[in-house]
């Protein structure tokens, strides 16, 4: 809340100040500001990509390992008592294995969101919380994000076997007498997984470079960061 506090007094005392009083004073000049957080995000953004996209990205971090559907749960309770319960978890690995392969593609779309912000996106973000920058970018990219990884996830998800496994899954429960009947889209679970997973990555590492004076890896970052 300190910290929130007096980013928050700094920038309207900045608003305020001409620009020769700013530089003077050692507060950044509003292109050093749009500058370092442009930097800021290529880096937390690139980091969190490279980490998604490796082999356990998703399965292995508990915060974004993508579990099954709640709409699912009936159907995984029902089977995991009929003995299917490796099938169920073999289910779970496959969506985590497309979501890992389609992360890469996100990379492109941080990068032509970092170039489109202006000057005052970066003044609102600085005056923000730890994660002032992903919820900026999360505005900005979501959508876009989804709509690359959708297609990706699909053509992973054929070729790990999950929309086969599922499939069977599904066609087992649904034969049962006496259940209610499920219709599930889960290449539309596991996209929406994979991107808030990425944003919470993102978020992160964006953390990271607010309170870990280690993370800020160039003088750039330390004028805007602190030292």
């Amino acid at each position: 809340m300190k910290n929130k506090c007096f980013a928050a007094a700094l920038l309207v005392c900045f608003l305020m100040q001409p620009a020769y009083a700013r530089a003077q004073s050692g507060a950044p000049s509003e292109g050093t500001l749009a500058a370092g957080f442009k930097q800021a995000l290529s880096i937390g953004t690139e980091k969190a990509v490279q980490t998604v996209s490796k082999t356990d990205g998703y399965f292995g971090n508990q915060a974004i390992k993508i579990l099954l559907p709640d709409s699912m749960q009936r159907v995984a309770d029902v089977l995991g008592k009929l003995g299917m319960q490796k099938q169920l978890d073999d289910l779970i690995l496959s969506m985590n294995r497309a979501a890992e392969k389609a992360a890469p593609q996100a990379a492109a779309i941080f990068g032509g969101a970092i170039k489109d912000m202006g000057i005052q996106d970066a003044q609102k973000i600085y005056s923000g919380g730890d994660t002032a920058a992903t919820d900026y970018f999360k505005g900005k990219t979501s959508e876009q994000i989804f709509n690359a990884f959708k297609p990706i996830i699909s053509a992973s998800m054929q070729e790990v076997g999950t929309t086969a496994l599922f499939n069977t899954i599904m066609s087992k429960y649904n034969a049962m007498p006496f259940v209610p009947k499920a219709s599930i889209d889960i290449e539309q679970h596991v996209t929406a997984k994979a991107t808030d997973g990425l944003f919470t990555m993102v978020g992160e590492e964006e953390k990271k470079i607010r309170t870990n004076p280690a993370a800020r890896t160039t003088d750039l970052l330390k004028s805007i960061f602190g030292k």
